[in-house]
């Protein structure tokens, strides 16, 4: 999908001194084209109002918003999309609530967890991790550069097309080489999130996605 974007942002609780709102905002000034609200372990009422504070942010700076986990607040708020793990609602059933036009990515750590999403038909795919992170508890075995490999040639044997956005520690040197491996973008939570200057670590995220994609372009024409 052309609405898909190469370099997913993801905001975290507990940056000291900063906001979701806020930590959206850095990132947006930035170029950010698509923000992941992940809130953890907060009530309904105070969920939403993060959400549609960061929701602001994003219309301004004309950015995506995906709501992590919460199908119900992204309907009510009408956010771009949904990201679901693999413990909450499938993809199936959220799009019976949301409708065609939310975008809906799910969270996969091996290939039978991909050809799963990809019979529910989600917009994209959030595979990893990459290596360990402190980002996400319960955190799923780690894939490293040959996992992602063999992931993705058996994707790419079973005709499977759906972007593939690798996750999970990932840095700004990480980044060719797993691109190499035919993931179609990157997400990034603490990398950025942990930078004393969270807009100029963006961009060079940004930069170095950009990079790949532009050559990727020249070889293939």
């Amino acid at each position: 999908m052309n609405n898909i974007a190469r370099l997913h942002y993801i905001t975290q609780d507990n940056i000291f001194g900063y906001t979701h709102s806020q930590l959206a905002e850095e990132v947006c000034m930035g170029g950010a084209e698509w923000v992941q609200l992940r809130v953890k372990k907060k009530g309904y009422s105070e969920w939403k109002e993060i959400a549609e504070d960061v929701q602001r942010i994003c219309k301004k700076y004309k950015a995506k918003l995906i709501i992590n986990d919460n199908v119900r607040i992204a309907k009510e708020i009408s956010a771009d999309g949904v990201h679901l793990g693999k413990s909450d609602l499938d993809i199936t059933e959220a799009r019976k609530i949301l409708g065609d036009g939310f975008i809906i990515g799910g969270t996969a750590n091996d290939f039978m967890d991909i050809e799963k999403l990809a019979a529910e038909q989600a917009d994209y795919i959030g595979l990893g991790p990459f290596r360990f992170t402190k980002t996400k508890e319960n955190l799923s075995p780690v894939l490293g550069l040959e996992g992602f490999k063999s992931i993705m040639q058996a994707c790419q044997d079973s005709n499977i097309a759906i972007p593939v956005i690798a996750i999970g520690g990932i840095s700004i040197k990480d980044i060719s080489k797993i691109m190499a491996t035919g993931v179609y973008g990157i997400a990034v939570s603490s990398g950025i999130n942990m930078s004393e200057d969270k807009e100029d670590m963006y961009k060079q995220y940004a930069k170095a996605i950009s990079k790949i994609v532009s050559k990727t372009k020249i070889s293939n024409s």
